[in-house]
């Protein structure tokens, strides 16, 4: 209790717009050049993927939000597979109870709270959550994970916590509280919410996708600086990923069998 109290007070103190503002205005300018090589190399990153060199990138922000080539990330042609949207850890995977709850990290959610509404949330009772969890050393551009059209996309929430695993546990249940930007995706009359979450200091989530149809694997937009993406399935569209433990997962790969 101590511990959790200890840090919130923490978040409290260090997640302002000041010092998000400052974060920024670093990352963004020509002199975080400097640091892209030790980024890069801290973090593991993959320069053969990287689509241009990475002389090219003229700021650290650059280099986070790099795109890759073409060939680097295949995405699954199963017509009826579900697809990651994002480079990052199916960290969590749950059926949602009556009330369309789910837990994570000892912290109950609701649908209702992630997506703002009744309305929205009721639509996904008894069906399928996935978390993935972003690390500064994945790709953050995110891409649809099904072909279908875009019926809604609304934005929630203000500051944020971390969501890494401290945040995840000690946070104030940062998945539907946070920042977020949410994208609801239509499929022969179903549903499947797209949950993109801010992390802490940097909330930006960039949508680059500006019609209403989608393909599997189009790019939809990237996260500024590490977060989480939240896949929520209605009920019978999908199963849970036959991944019982936290996986590494790469953008494109099959998740799982759409239920046709």
């Amino acid at each position: 209790m101590v511990k959790k109290s200890l840090f919130r007070l923490f978040v409290e103190l260090s997640n302002h717009k000041f010092n998000s503002y400052l974060l920024r205005r670093f990352a963004s300018a020509p002199i975080s050049k400097r640091l892209n090589r030790s980024f890069t190399s801290t973090f593991g990153l993959n320069e053969q993927e990287m689509k241009e060199p990475i002389e090219s990138y003229k700021s650290l922000h650059e280099l986070f939000i790099r795109e890759l080539k073409s060939t680097s990330r295949p995405i699954d042609e199963s017509p009826n597979s579900l697809v990651s949207p994002v480079d990052g850890i199916l960290a969590e995977q749950h059926i949602l109870s009556p009330g369309v709850t789910f837990s994570v990290k000892g912290q109950d959610y609701t649908i209702e709270e992630m997506l703002g509404s009744k309305e929205a949330a009721a639509k996904y009772d008894g069906g399928v959550v996935m978390v993935l969890y972003l690390s500064p050393s994945h790709y953050h551009r995110i891409h649809s994970p099904i072909s279908g059209e875009i019926l809604k996309q609304w934005t929630l929430g203000g500051r944020s916590y971390p969501v890494n695993n401290w945040g995840l546990k000690y946070g104030k249940k940062p998945l539907s509280r946070n920042y977020r930007v949410i994208t609801e995706i239509g499929v022969e009359g179903r549903r499947l919410a797209v949950v993109k979450v801010g992390a802490m200091n940097i909330n930006t989530v960039e949508l680059t996708h500006s019609r209403q149809s989608v393909k599997r694997g189009e790019e939809l937009g990237y996260f500024s600086f590490g977060s989480t993406v939240v896949l929520v399935a209605e009920k019978n569209m999908i199963d849970l990923a036959d991944k019982e433990t936290p996986s590494e997962v790469k953008m494109g790969e099959k998740l799982v069998q759409v239920n046709r």
